[in-house]
């Protein structure tokens, strides 16, 4: 049963989350910022105890408080579009989601989004991620395959979402990177914000928030590498912006690392440019979760091997690089 009540949230601000606070709030909430603003006009966030304003800003150590309404009735259409369900319960259930699916609506993908499927399918979701976001914990991009919770009801979405923010949630990733890491095991701890130039991409900025990611390195080949990654933090596009951080782009990436085997020298400039070739989106799946049931107590583990398309790939990257 859907929660009709009020949902109050205590945020604190973290180093490295200054800045605009309906930006703070909308990153923190995963609401829009339009919505923000509108809680900001009806009074229903406070800033360090006083009723905040559009033009405050935040720093670290500040409180603040936000009171959000149930949201409207969802009026996304409900589509017939095949899930790969892993888990289902009442409260939650687990999709390994397919490439080039959209997670949510979006201007330009109002249909055919994993939530018009998810509609069809329970036909009543958590309203806490909105109108557009129903059951939405978190996301993947539209051409990360893999692993995604999705909350059947408030009680499993504020809690997945708490165990998000506690990182208790592990989340491993497999990813095709290019070159090969100096180092393995390796941290990357580097802050992320959008990138100034251009607000649809992210970046390592000084002001963004604060992003852990960890790799190791699983299988090495010719000119790239299949990485085990783990994120510690879930900021937008981490692992693609980290791994260009440091010199490794993952394969096909065509934000991040577009063309980047063409820039490849030596005798392995030709086996590069065949795995790009080769490669038929982002090399880049969600492929282990694990997280505590919040009604049960009981820790769930869901793993989801390469989809054919990726797999393929690896095959051919192994072939050729013999142990």
């Amino acid at each position: 049963m859907r929660d009709t009540r009020d949902s109050s949230h205590s945020l604190t601000v973290e180093p490295g989350e200054s800045g605009r606070l309906d930006r703070f709030v909308s990153e923190r909430l995963e609401l829009s910022r339009t919505r923000v603003q509108a809680l900001l006009q009806e009074g229903r966030i406070t800033l360090d105890g006083r009723p905040a304003r559009k033009s405050d800003a935040v720093a670290a150590g500040m409180r603040v408080e936000v009171v959000v309404p149930p949201p409207a009735v969802v009026d996304i259409p409900a589509e017939d579009i095949p899930l790969d369900i892993v888990f289902e319960d009442e409260h939650l259930l687990v999709v390994n989601k397919s490439a080039g699916v959209v997670v949510h609506p979006a201007p330009g993908h109002r249909t055919g989004t994993l939530v018009n499927a998810l509609l069809w399918h329970i036909r009543d979701l958590s309203g806490v991620g909105g109108r557009l976001r129903p059951g939405i914990v978190h996301r993947l991009d539209r051409d990360t395959s893999g692993l995604l919770v999705v909350a059947k009801t408030d009680a499993a979405h504020h809690a997945l979402a708490d165990d998000l923010k506690k990182r208790r949630v592990r989340r491993l990733y497999l990813a095709a990177a290019w070159g090969h890491l100096d180092e393995s095991p390796l941290t990357i701890e580097a802050p992320i914000a959008r990138d100034r130039r251009d607000r649809k991409r992210m970046a390592v900025a000084a002001e963004g928030r604060v992003a852990l990611t960890r790799v190791r390195v699983r299988e090495r080949w010719q000119r790239a590498e299949l990485l085990d990654v783990a994120l510690k933090t879930g900021r937008t596009h981490q692992i693609r912006v980290h791994l260009a951080h440091v010199g490794h782009p993952v394969v096909a990436d065509p934000i991040y690392g577009p063309g980047w085997e063409r820039g490849m020298g030596g005798p392995g400039r030709l086996w590069a440019l065949e795995l790009a070739r080769r490669t038929p989106r982002l090399f880049l799946h969600a492929c282990e979760l694990a997280f505590d049931h919040h009604a049960s107590g009981e820790r769930l583990r869901f793993r989801a091997e390469l989809p054919p398309d990726l797999a393929a790939v690896a095959a051919w990257a192994r072939a050729g690089n013999p142990a």
